[in-house]
């Protein structure tokens, strides 16, 4: 659990910590949609061509990245094993009932791909951005729904705070889970059923302390004099820069790119 980087932040000053969080914002976006988009395996050339760049850029360790794929290796696993037996083809070899095609492992690994590029890529945006300005990005990018009646402020809030509390849950269960293995408790033991029932008694602690936690972090805003979006000032407002404006062109290059890759 300690292994997810999803909202996690590395402070730093690279070139990547020093975009407008509103670009790296949209540039996720649209990476997420360009991995969609993309319907071939030399299409995905240039979102991970991309993906290196920013990663190079960010002063991230690779190693941390591929770390943070340890947890979902089972989930990435489990897409390709499914997509090998359920697409129909030429068949490579017959496994009682099952049939393992051709066109099956292409698309699983097909699919696989675009999982690990979709993870670490959304994972650079939480650890090149600080929480604040992650809020003040969203918020900025929300604003002009706020004429329909879109809260945007709140929403952005509450985006960037559940975003942060994912490390400090999974810290937290890590914490429970020791404390009752100390005391007795198997998590480990038995098939996936019973380990998923031995499961139940964490869900009452874990609740308990996210509560206190909310309690905690609300009372902390009270006591900052926080109300609210309406009137509120920034010590830093965002502004868009020369360089903000090089990261979209250079991720129109790569996008165009890939999409070309589909018509040839």
């Amino acid at each position: 659990m300690r292994e997810i980087t999803i909202g996690q932040y590395i402070p730093g000053n690279s070139i990547v910590h020093r975009l407008d969080p509103r670009t790296k914002i949209i540039l996720t976006l649209a990476y997420m949609i360009l991995l969609f988009a993309l319907n071939n395996f030399y299409g995905y050339i240039f979102p991970a061509a991309f993906l290196i760049l920013a990663t190079l850029l960010s002063r991230i360790p690779v190693r941390y990245l591929v770390k943070g794929l340890k947890p979902l290796v089972l989930i990435i696993a489990l897409t390709f094993v499914l997509n090998s037996f359920m697409v129909k083809g030429r068949v490579i070899y017959e496994l009682g009932p099952l049939d393992i095609t051709y066109e099956g492992l292409s698309q699983g690994a097909f699919m696989a791909i675009r999982l690990i590029l979709l993870i670490t890529g959304t994972s650079i945006l939480t650890l090149t951005t600080s929480p604040i300005a992650l809020t003040d990005g969203i918020e900025r990018l929300l604003s002009p729904f706020r004429k329909i009646g879109v809260p945007a402020h709140e929403l952005a809030m509450m985006m960037t705070i559940a975003l942060r509390f994912i490390p400090t849950l999974l810290e937290e269960t890590d914490k429970i889970m020791k404390a009752q293995m100390a005391r007795g408790a198997d998590f480990e033991s038995g098939n996936l059923i019973n380990r998923a029932k031995n499961m139940v008694p964490l869900l009452v602690p874990l609740f308990i302390s996210a509560f206190r936690r909310a309690d905690d972090l609300a009372m902390a805003m009270e006591a900052r004099c926080y109300r609210g979006g309406e009137n509120r000032t920034r010590l830093k407002e965002l502004k868009m820069t020369s360089l903000d404006i090089a990261t979209y062109a250079v991720f129109v290059l790569f996008a165009i790119g890939g999409i070309a890759s589909r018509f040839m």
